[in-house]
């Protein structure tokens, strides 16, 4: 084969493995940004929100469930009789499960 077609094979390849590279270290960045003020900020509003159904969005997954425990780097969840635990770099965002007028949960949420 001709080394010019060996020569393109190999830089295809080349970009590839730098952009998956690029795309962890941005991951990586944006959790490293977060210091640990903000953890103890998110630490001491997520207290609020203790024994309350709420839904907790991460990066890449959204969680609903009962706070049960707050701890050093993470919060205990249980949702249906399980218990889940998130670790406070990948929480982004927590609220109150939402309610209707009559107080029932709402079956649709929009966000």
């Amino acid at each position: 084969m001709n080394p010019a077609v060996y020569i393109l094979c190999f830089l295809f390849l080349f970009i590839i493995l730098i952009n998956n590279n690029r795309n962890k270290n941005f991951l990586k960045q944006i959790i490293c940004k977060k210091n640990l003020k903000e953890v103890d900020e998110m630490k001491t509003l997520a207290r609020r929100f203790i024994d309350k159904e709420c839904l907790i969005y991460t990066f890449n997954s959204q969680v609903s469930g009962v706070i049960k425990e707050i701890g050093d780097s993470g919060l205990l969840i249980e949702n249906n009789n399980s218990n889940e635990i998130i670790n406070f770099d990948y929480i982004i965002r927590i609220r109150e499960y939402p309610k209707n007028k009559k107080g029932k949960k709402k079956g649709l949420i929009l966000d």
